[in-house]
């Protein structure tokens, strides 16, 4: 009796709550509580990480919230996981990125082969090594705290990275740069910037994904998602741009198209909020 009152008054809950125009579809594992990163894989499943002080792990969930798997990631500690993007070969890229005080000099991507033929409980890692050569001081002033990195996504061999802007005063600015996406230590290729919009608070990028078909790019922020269609993609910031007010003000760090048109997208527990997956359909 207990557990079906449990289960009633967490229907009511999730009945009630506004998600505004995210549909919601599971409650996520609770070892996924700081769920920073996902992509979708090809057997519909779902891999996911956490970010700082979380495991040095990737977990696979599917669309029921069930926990399926975990792999240990070996040569990968886990400073500040903040991405999770994945080729067409189906290797996994983490972007060990996460630098809110603008102080690291470690940054770094792993990548993995596709964590679905391995076996074992561990998966090795071989990185990719970067730095911004427009970041002179370590940290920078306040009003240059540009160099956070959340959002990064796979296309035609290379990762594309967006920052993060922690800058005071704050004015939205994002930075995009490409590094190449295999092993070794590189400066990573300024390509511009874009302000997605001038609110502190749901205007930072947190994640980043490409529809399969190469058409459309989606960043994720705290409430906003930004859409660019036909675009040049080293410059792809300056497509057609359309802004999409979710509705919601939730910790949302997570993004990965499931097909052309719909996106799925996840946030962390806040309090009693969060850890949930959703879906968005792109009109």
């Amino acid at each position: 009796m207990t557990r079906y009152i449990s289960l009633l008054f967490f229907s009511l809950l999730t009945s009630c709550t506004n998600y505004g125009q995210l549909t919601f579809i599971t409650k996520l594992p609770k070892k996924l509580d700081e769920n920073s990163g996902m992509v979708v894989s090809k057997d519909s499943t779902i891999w996911m990480i956490n970010d700082s002080g979380g495991a040095d792990k990737i977990y696979q969930t599917n669309f029921k919230g069930k926990l399926l798997k975990e792999l240990g990631v070996k040569n990968a500690g886990n400073i500040d996981w903040e991405e999770l993007a994945m080729d067409k070969g189906g290797n996994l890229y983490i972007g060990d990125t996460g630098n809110n005080n603008n102080k690291r000099k470690d940054l770094v991507v792993y990548k993995i082969p596709d964590p679905n033929k391995e076996k074992g409980d561990k998966i090795e890692a071989e990185r990719i090594e970067f730095s911004f050569p427009e970041q002179k001081k370590y940290p920078p002033k306040r009003s240059k705290l540009l160099y956070d990195t959340e959002a990064i996504f796979y296309a035609k061999d290379s990762l594309y990275l967006i920052t993060k802007n922690r800058s005071h005063p704050f004015k939205g600015e994002a930075l995009i740069y490409r590094i190449p996406a295999k092993k070794g230590k590189y400066k990573a290729t300024y390509l511009g910037a874009f302000i997605p919009c001038t609110e502190f608070s749901v205007c930072k990028i947190t994640a980043a994904d490409i529809s399969p078909d190469g058409k459309t790019i989606a960043l994720l922020g705290y409430g906003k998602l930004w859409l660019f269609t036909n675009f040049d993609l080293s410059k792809f910031f300056e497509g057609e741009l359309r802004t999409v007010d979710l509705g919601v003000s939730t910790q949302l760090e997570s993004i990965s198209f499931l097909n052309d048109k719909t996106l799925l997208l996840s946030d962390e527990q806040l309090k009693h909020r969060g850890r949930n997956l959703y879906s968005y359909k792109i009109n």
